[in-house]
């Protein structure tokens, strides 16, 4: 009988244990899709504030709802197609571009003779936002570029000028460096070395570059690279030299210094 008793009691304990981890999984499983439009919100606020700091229109303790306006009010998004340089008649809104990257049809996958940055596939079509001023003419445009550093893939945006050569600001929102050395990429101090330098040269051409030992002064080509961190330097350098490039928004930056904005 005590035997029975034993089975009985172990029965009992798995069955509270079953029960348990169900209503666990129910729990976790409630509150992971209850938080999602949550989540989603604070994704996108996060992505408009970044796009307002490179933009330099970011004012210090700006709320939610600050944000939101400021970005609605100066800030039009586009999508982009980078194989022809054309502005497309699109609600960026309905666009997904890690969805895109997954689908043949809509990317590009990349020869490494043709991928300096290392991300391997490219969105046919990417999101960029034009930069109004207070009297709604175009003052700049933010590009999102990305790349591999040392231990990351390492997501910026960069904000030109209607030249489509003049860096107006650079920030890197997303990395996964070594603090202290490659993680420096997100250092104001540093990415301010980046304003009024030229992406590309007379030609068209990526020209930025990222000195080992530091750039020559007055040089309007370099910024100083990372001390100690010389592989995600050369991962900013890969990723300029890719998306500045006829795989990238070549083709679109050819297009804004022959007028074809019209100056928004």
């Amino acid at each position: 009988m005590a035997e029975v008793k034993n089975n009985d009691s172990f029965g009992r304990t798995l069955l509270v244990v079953l029960v348990l981890c169900l209503v666990c999984s129910i729990v976790v499983a409630g509150a992971a899709v209850g938080l999602k439009p949550r989540q989603q919100e604070q994704r996108a606020l996060d992505k408009q504030r970044n796009i307002l700091a490179v933009a330099g229109l970011s004012q210090p303790g700006m709320k939610a709802d600050d944000v939101a306006s400021v970005f609605a009010e100066r800030i039009t998004p586009r999508l982009l197609d980078l194989n022809s340089g054309a502005l497309l008649d699109k609600d960026p809104g309905s666009f997904n571009q890690a969805q895109a990257l997954k689908d043949p049809g809509q990317s590009t996958a990349l020869d490494p003779a043709d991928d300096p940055a290392g991300i391997k596939r490219r969105s046919n079509v990417v999101e960029i936002w034009l930069v109004k001023d207070a009297q709604q003419k175009l003052q700049e445009i933010v590009l999102p570029i990305y790349g591999n550093g040392l231990w990351s893939m390492m997501y910026a945006f960069v904000a030109l000028d209607t030249d489509g050569r003049t860096v107006k600001g650079i920030t890197y929102y997303d990395q996964g460096e070594t603090p202290g050395l490659g993680g420096e990429v997100e250092n104001p101090a540093w990415r301010q070395q980046f304003v009024g330098k030229k992406v590309l040269n007379d030609s068209g051409m990526p020209a930025l570059k990222v000195v080992k030992g530091g750039a020559r002064p007055g040089d309007e080509y370099a910024v100083d690279g990372l001390s100690g961190a010389t592989l995600t330097s050369n991962g900013v350098q890969h990723s300029f030299d890719f998306w500045m490039g006829e795989q990238g928004f070549g083709p679109f930056l050819k297009q804004v210094r022959e007028g074809g904005l019209n100056n928004g």
